[in-house]
């Protein structure tokens, strides 16, 4: 990426670092994602919160390094590097994988008595809600090509490069194992309220299974959709943008 980057270690990365904002935002990537999806956010939410973005294990700069397919162990390593970031009101932002990791992130910051002021559920069935026949990770390599492209979240410029694509494709193996192998263990729901977002004509939700985020808190779960598919969010930025400013801000 070409824009100037503030890495705090090698799981954050901050952007437009803000450091008079009353609250901060943690942004966790969709499977095959990376930080650098979340660098429009953290412009447009700048100087009023402070966006921090989690960069997963074996992709961008971090390519070198092992993947972990596993949703529970990315978020005990992802909940203890966060612990330092911890001091001011902190929001979680995730889509898709991402919704599911800042789920169990929040359950352990919770435990460690940190309670967010929200989450932000985006393109995610509810934790407790998952499909038997979900196979993608152990496809070959056309097919998972073949999804990744139909699902339109990876970036167009590796899509067109076929081998660009094909380096990347262990970490997008990893996530899709990490997502499609999770299972919800039963226990105390969140404090903290829930926003779940959705795209109406998303495949990988659908009401049912998005309405049961209520199962997962304690306090009040709200429900955006938004017309679109899985990336809905790509062609509602502003509105989405505009939503977490709002949430965030009204309840500090």
């Amino acid at each position: 990426m070409t824009e100037a980057t503030t890495a705090a270690g090698a799981w954050v990365r901050r952007f437009h670092p803000a450091e008079d904002a009353a609250a901060r935002l943690v942004c966790f990537p969709h499977a095959g994602g990376s930080a650098s999806y979340y660098f429009p956010v953290s412009r447009a939410l700048s100087p009023r919160l402070d966006v921090v973005a989690v960069q997963y294990p074996g992709r961008q700069d971090r390519r070198h390094e092992p993947c972990v397919d596993d949703v529970r162990r990315l978020a005990d390593l992802a909940a203890a590097e966060l612990r330092p970031w911890c001091d001011r009101p902190l929001a979680l932002f995730g889509h898709s994988l991402g919704a599911t990791l800042a789920f169990e992130v929040a359950l352990r910051l919770e435990a460690d008595g940190t309670k967010p002021l929200v989450l932000f559920a985006s393109g995610r069935r509810a934790p407790s809600r998952h499909r038997e026949n979900e196979r993608v990770h152990l496809a070959d390599d056309e097919r998972l090509i073949s999804t990744i492209k139909r699902m339109s979240g990876t970036d167009a410029a590796v899509l067109a490069d076929d081998e660009l694509l094909r380096t990347v494709l262990p970490a997008i193996r990893a996530d899709y194992k990490a997502a499609e192998t999770y299972r919800h263990h039963p226990g105390p729901p969140l404090a903290c309220p829930l926003v779940v977002l959705n795209g109406d004509r998303d495949p990988e939700v659908t009401a049912e299974e998005a309405e049961a985020w209520t199962d997962h808190t304690s306090a009040d779960c709200t429900f955006h959709w938004f017309p679109g598919g899985h990336f809905y969010l790509n062609d509602h930025a502003p509105e989405v943008i505009a939503l977490i400013r709002d949430e965030v801000l009204n309840r500090l």
